[in-house]
């Protein structure tokens, strides 16, 4: 294998794969980016057997064939040679690497070892714009499990059916659901889809793109963004039927500016979070909502006007779990539902039905 390429693009390409290389593994073959020279065009594919990433780039190939490179210590030499043209030229189990007047080489391995994927995933499909991708990832992965105890609460559930696709995501403690219209569906979908794989694909959608296509065909997905293709594993298994988790009425509902809520949970949590428990203490009345924090290093009492339909409540929250549900939310005014101090509270937009966040009050002696 023999191609010239711009530092800038093969530097973009590396930084995109590298994303899929294991970190974890036996099999050095995982912790590679293979790299296949033909037809003009040079293809870098990753994989570390869940999720796989290909991009394509321009280049000069004077002698087509494929190579895999350690994905880490290729990606960080790469990195730093964005402003050259560079020659990849491959001798042996050696890359060498030239730019300018200089040449380094790579230890590699054979392009033979990588295992075979399949890249043609189409039998059902939705699409719907990107930004709307990229705000439904946002609000809903953060609440996805990071143990191993249940695997598909690692993931979230995705639903495309009548027009809305619906993401669900809970670890235990807190829920998230975010819904938005789709533009079009080969038919109903139901996976669960790796939170891991929603979040790169969250990183990789720019501003320039329009809508996207997500595949899905028995236990894998794909979607293509520009000329980048990230395929997936999915989950198989039950994911939890949260109907039953969502209380069907509340007895008390707080309507209150998001931003004024988000900057008083903020201040109040620099303290919460010097204490194990990390809680804030949410003493809702007539007008106002009083938010506490109390612990060894200090105190905080602030207060924020709401409007409140029903009883009074006072209920104690992980300050961690209402903030990233705060930070997740874009709407200017939230609803937020109780049922007294021991059961969910539930954070809604004030109108409409586009998310739903549940977060499990803390119990404390008082």
């Amino acid at each position: 294998m023999k191609i010239i390429c711009e530092g800038i693009e093969l530097s973009d390409a590396v930084m995109k794969t590298v994303k899929a290389c294991s970190t974890k593994t036996t099999n050095p073959i995982l912790e590679c980016i293979k790299l296949s020279a033909e037809n003009d065009v040079l293809t870098l594919l990753a994989t570390d057997g869940e999720i796989a990433i290909e991009r394509k780039i321009k280049a000069e190939v004077l002698e087509e064939g494929a190579v895999c490179v350690p994905g880490k210590y290729f990606s960080d030499f790469i990195k730093k040679l964005e402003n050259a043209q560079i020659c990849l030229g491959c001798e042996g189990d050696k890359l060498n690497i030239k730019y300018g007047d200089s040449e380094s080489s790579i230890q590699v391995l054979a392009a033979e070892d990588f295992p075979a994927l399949d890249m043609n995933i189409d039998e059902s499909r939705f699409s719907l714009p990107a930004k709307e991708l990229k705000d439904l990832i946002a609000k809903t992965t953060f609440c996805c499990a990071q143990d191993d105890s249940r695997p598909v609460l690692k993931g979230c559930l995705i639903e495309a059916k009548e027009g809305i696709v619906t993401f669900t995501a809970l670890d235990g403690y807190r829920m998230a659901i975010a819904r938005k219209n789709i533009t079009s569906t080969s038919g109903d979908i139901k996976i669960i889809c790796p939170a891991r794989t929603l979040n790169e694909i969250g990183r990789m959608i720019s501003a320039e793109e329009e809508e996207l296509q997500i595949y899905v065909q028995k236990n894998m997905m794909l979607v293509r963004i520009e000329d980048t293709v990230l395929t997936s594993r999915l989950y198989e298994g039950e994911f939890i039927n949260v109907s039953n988790i969502i209380p069907k009425s509340f007895a008390s509902e707080a309507v209150i500016g998001k931003d004024l809520l988000k900057e008083s949970v903020d201040r109040a949590s620099v303290l919460a979070r010097t204490d194990k428990n990390s809680i804030l203490t949410f003493d809702v009345k007539e007008s106002s909502m009083a938010i506490t924090s109390n612990t060894a290093i200090g105190r905080v009492d602030e207060s924020v006007p709401v409007l409140l339909e029903g009883k009074d409540v006072t209920i104690a929250l992980n300050s961690k779990y209402i903030g990233d549900c705060l930070s997740a939310v874009t709407d200017e005014t939230v609803r937020i539902c109780f049922n007294g101090a021991v059961s969910p509270c539930v954070v809604v937009p004030a109108e409409g039905e586009s998310f739903l966040y549940l977060i499990l009050p803390v119990r404390t002696s008082a």
